[in-house]
């Protein structure tokens, strides 16, 4: 949970420095990390995948086969990572004047996904290394690398933003520079780790395997659909900042505040939901399928336990929370409604999103994606009617997230229930 916490202190950190550099530049910067994000989240859904492989082999005690797992995965995921880079330095300029009304917003978007991309390749590698410690249940390991990441982080973007030791001030590019240079510092960091700090015979990570078309093929088979469906996931979510931006360049930093706040109440929800995942697939790997539900209601009442307290402090305070990120009084002073309705959403988003992700520690991705997919189509079309066409209040926007995890926590709660995935195989 700390781990997940600090790396998203990454967007968090981009986000309290453009806030201190314009209006303008806080709001493209929601749309250029979501639209990094976008992209991001396929290679972090084939690493889901090999996690939950890496998962089920260490639950089963076959603990050497872990590495050439893992050495599989990474050969593929580097190869997403080139192809994904390519295709936005071919297009991504393109997409965005086409998707953002403002010309000065669509610019300054421009300006940090041009460099931003670069970092696809450090973090698509680096997903593996976070697939390997948490299959593996070392989720220790992640806090120190956040740790690191973070403090990277800072640093460069106070030396690239402002301009310091001589260095022009870059401002919203500067910002995609010291994201790219801290997730370069994180990879290094997991290498350096695991070379002397892991047992590396144990997990079979003592040896370089060759690349594999039938290993490869056999963790395609289990992420393709957690691939897919974590890129239309935040393809829609990225859908709903364009759809906020055209209510104009104030709402559009409004929801980058919002969605900054609810962050670290989601990445907390986010790391028991992840943690679900692999239990559910050590438990199935040692074949303890009965208590695969009653674990998934542990994890979601500890979840509450977190969240309700940090919802109910966010509530109390929005605008000094809001202050973290900007000093402008018209933006912090305007973010009250809205967090009280993403908080409202808490109640449906923990269950909601842990039940779907024990969906997926069952191995059984393809279910998932079409749950998710499901779900997806009835979101969009809520957002495009709450934005486009009744052009309600932005507070009122964020209602969108009730209707995602209230469905979604149903359908996944429905097949969790009925057990059709007991004795499948990986």
């Amino acid at each position: 949970m700390i781990s997940l916490l600090m790396e998203q202190l990454i967007g968090m950190t981009d986000t309290a420095f453009m806030g201190r550099v314009g209006e303008v530049e806080l709001g493209a910067s929601a749309i250029g990390a979501v639209f990094y994000m976008m992209i991001f989240m396929m290679g972090f859904g084939f690493s889901i995948g090999a996690q939950i492989i890496m998962a089920r082999r260490n639950g089963e005690g076959n603990y050497r086969q872990i590495g050439d797992v893992f050495f599989q995965g990474l050969y593929m995921i580097l190869g997403i990572a080139l192809a994904m880079l390519g295709l936005c330095l071919g297009f991504s300029e393109s997409f965005i004047n086409l998707a953002v009304s403002s010309p000065e917003v669509a610019s300054a978007a421009e300006s940090y996904i041009n460099y931003r991309i670069f970092g696809l390749v450090f973090a698509f590698a680096a997903a593996m290394f976070r697939a390997f410690f948490v299959g593996t249940t070392q989720t220790k390991t992640l806090t120190l690398n956040s740790i690191v990441m973070v403090l990277s982080n800072v640093f460069f973007n106070w030396v690239l933003v402002f301009g310091k030791f001589g260095l022009p001030a870059m401002g919203i590019a500067g910002a995609a520079i010291g994201s790219v240079l801290a997730e370069a510092v994180s990879l290094v960091f997991f290498i350096i780790y695991t070379r002397f700090r892991i047992d590396c015979r144990k997990y079979g990570l003592d040896r370089i395997y060759k690349p594999s078309a039938a290993g490869q093929r056999s963790i395609l088979k289990v992420s393709f659909w957690t691939m897919i469906q974590n890129f239309i996931s935040f393809s829609t979510w990225f859908a709903f900042i364009v759809f906020v931006e055209h209510l104009g360049e104030h709402s559009l930093a409004v929801t980058n505040i919002v969605r900054n706040i609810g962050s670290l109440i989601f990445m907390i929800i986010s790391a028991f939901s992840s943690t679900c995942s692999s239990v559910t697939s050590n438990l199935i790997g040692a074949a303890r399928q009965e208590e695969v539900m009653p674990t998934i209601k542990r994890i979601i009442g500890m979840g509450y336990m977190f969240v309700i307290p940090l919802a109910v402090l966010f509530s109390a305070f929005p605008e000094l929370f809001a202050r973290i990120y900007t000093n402008i009084p018209s933006l912090y002073e305007a973010v009250g409604p809205s967090v009280w309705v993403f908080c409202s959403s808490l109640v449906f988003t923990v269950p909601g999103n842990v039940l779907f992700q024990a969906v997926s520690g069952t191995g059984n991705t393809r279910k998932a994606f079409a749950l998710e997919i499901g779900t997806l189509i009835v979101y969009l079309a809520y957002s495009a009617l709450v934005t486009l066409h009744l052009r309600l209040d932005v507070s009122l926007c964020w209602t969108t997230e009730h209707v995602y995890y209230l469905l979604i926590g149903i359908l996944c709660y429905f097949y969790i229930s009925k057990g059709k995935w007991i004795g499948k195989r990986l």
